[in-house]
């Protein structure tokens, strides 16, 4: 399994990383710890994580047990030196503390509970769910309007934020430091300011990124090169889109389309077709779809640790077969051709 260094920290991670949303809810935890073990068999030695994930259907009973479910893994197995962990700090979601999202006042308190809910004393990669002036992610990004933000009070919650960090990263609580779903100014801004401050410099940024769904490709891209910032992309597989599970109807007993018909927004008159277009590419070139999203994720001209997520085991055990391949140029350029036909089908 290819490694690349987190940022320019030191650490180095397997270019997949393990998500572990549907740990405790969908997938029992008997089931999502073989899968770390799986994982860890197969050279993957990153694990993502969260302080709640909006896994449907959504209570407030479950936030939380994802850590929990990898801090039971850690005691049994004793293995806590073997695995980068990333966890986050929530948003701004009414599920966590009433909505409060998180600041300077607080960072710390929700870093303990991280901590506490995983059962160790530091976190590899710190990460901030959303920026609390606002995201485009999860596609916002066709009604976006950052025009009400306030730049100087967006700075100054940075500073305040990564001062607290810096005290957690000196206290040995925390390694390194992360965004998710965040712009391309914004990554630049969190460095500029973290380097001002001596704080945790921005190390990734975790936004969603696949065959369908390309954003990053440019200005994040520019950023991720010139700063070192790994890009840590989420839903490589379009929820499952591109496992083709979901052409001509289907929805498997048990799928993430059960739970959440529109795969949060994803479901749209464009995307099946996109769908068949790219199946015909892995068909062309013998190999499945799954295997050729995944793969396409490090061919990318940034560094990349694509997070994956499997209900089961035996998804899992699927998915790893195609670890180790590598695209070819004839590939990358049928996919190109793809993406020009179907360039925004969600």
């Amino acid at each position: 399994m290819k490694q690349v260094e987190l940022g320019r920290t030191g650490i180095m991670v397997s270019d997949w990383c393990l998500g572990t949303m549907t740990f405790s809810t969908q997938t029992p935890a008997d089931d999502a710890h073989r899968q770390i073990d799986m994982c860890l068999d197969a050279g993957i030695n990153f694990l993502d994580t969260a302080e709640m994930y909006p896994v449907n259907p959504m209570r407030k009973e479950t936030v939380g047990n994802s850590e929990k479910c990898i801090a039971d893994w850690i005691a049994k197995s004793g293995r806590r030196e073997d695995v980068v962990v990333a966890t986050k700090a929530g948003g701004d979601s009414p599920m966590i503390r009433g909505g409060e999202g998180y600041s300077a006042d607080n960072i710390l308190d929700i870093l303990d509970g991280n901590l506490q809910r995983l059962g160790t004393d530091y976190i590899d990669l710190y990460q901030l769910h959303w920026p609390m002036r606002g995201s485009y992610a999860f596609r916002q990004n066709w009604l976006y309007d950052p025009s009400k933000q306030n730049r100087q009070q967006t700075l100054d919650h940075m500073g305040g934020v990564l001062e607290k960090l810096k005290e957690a990263q000196a206290a040995g609580k925390i390694r390194s430091f992360g965004m998710s779903n965040e712009s391309a100014w914004g990554a630049t801004k969190w460095i500029d300011v973290a380097e001002e401050l001596g704080a945790p410099r921005m190390a990734s940024v975790q936004n969603e990124y696949s065959l369908l769904y390309r954003h990053y490709d440019t200005d994040l891209a520019e950023m991720s090169v010139n700063e070192d910032v790994v890009c840590f992309s989420y839903s490589p597989l379009g929820t499952g889109l591109l496992t083709g599970k979901y052409q001509n109807g289907a929805v498997p007993e048990g799928s993430r389309m059960t739970h959440g018909p529109k795969l949060g927004g994803r479901v749209t008159p464009r995307v099946f077709a996109a769908v068949d277009a790219y199946q015909a590419v892995a068909d062309l070139h013998g190999m499945s779809l799954a295997h050729m999203a995944m793969a396409f994720q490090r061919s990318r001209p940034f560094k990349v640790s694509a997070i994956f997520g499997a209900t089961t085991s035996k998804q899992l055990a699927s998915l790893l077969e195609g670890k180790d391949i590598e695209l070819s140029r004839e590939v990358l350029d049928d996919i190109d051709t793809t993406h020009r036909a179907f360039p925004m089908p969600y």
